[in-house]
């Protein structure tokens, strides 16, 4: 992890802490609303648990705040571009989107492979669009392996088993739109294109 991304999700912990406290919420009210456990959201808190997107995606959207605001980014207004990466799983995650709740955006980058991953598929509420910008995507989706080239895209339910990773071993650029259950990206398609640029649950 690099020294400014470090550097930012240290200050996480304490920035949680007060705004929990500004709104005066316990760390049960806050189980209840972002389904995140007691202990998790205290030791995140406490800096003993590095803050991840899929922590940060409830919070922010239970104090309604941007999720920018959570790792300190600047406010509106600043014309400059701050991108703050995310580091999950291995892969880097930049949030395009300021708005706490409905659909979030995301570009990400699965970096170099030396030697090809087992897929390891996992579910959760939402619905997942995604486009591939450079690489060749491997999509695991249900029973389906299939490869997607650069132009291509994806689009399913992500209570469906799911995986993303290098159909080569090489870097692969995404960019993502992930809404709540039941909320799908809407997109223009060209009828000339293969079926496999709409996949579909």
């Amino acid at each position: 992890m690099d020294r400014e991304t470090d550097d930012v999700l240290d200050v996480v912990g304490p920035r949680l802490r007060a705004l929990r406290r500004e709104r005066g919420l316990t760390l049960a009210d806050l189980a209840v609303s972002t389904g995140v456990s007691e202990s998790t959201l205290s030791r995140l808190e406490s800096g003993q648990r590095r803050a991840t997107l899929e922590l940060l995606l409830p919070l922010a959207r239970t104090y309604n705040i941007p999720l920018d605001d959570l790792v300190g980014a600047p406010r509106t207004g600043d014309p400059r571009i701050h991108l703050r990466p995310i580091r999950r799983a291995g892969m880097i995650f930049v949030p395009l989107s300021r708005r706490p709740g409905g659909v979030q955006a995301f570009k990400m980058i699965i970096p170099t492979q030396p030697e090809p991953l087992e897929p390891t598929s996992k579910t959760h509420d939402g619905f997942e669009w995604l486009y591939v910008l450079n690489g060749r995507l491997r999509l695991v989706l249900g029973d389906r392996d299939m490869t997607l080239p650069p132009g291509e895209a994806a689009e399913f339910d992500t209570s469906l088993p799911h995986w993303l990773g290098s159909a080569d071993g090489g870097v692969v650029e995404l960019l993502i739109l992930f809404g709540p259950h039941g909320m799908r990206a809407h997109v223009g398609a060209d009828p000339h294109r293969s079926s496999r640029s709409a996949i579909q649950r």
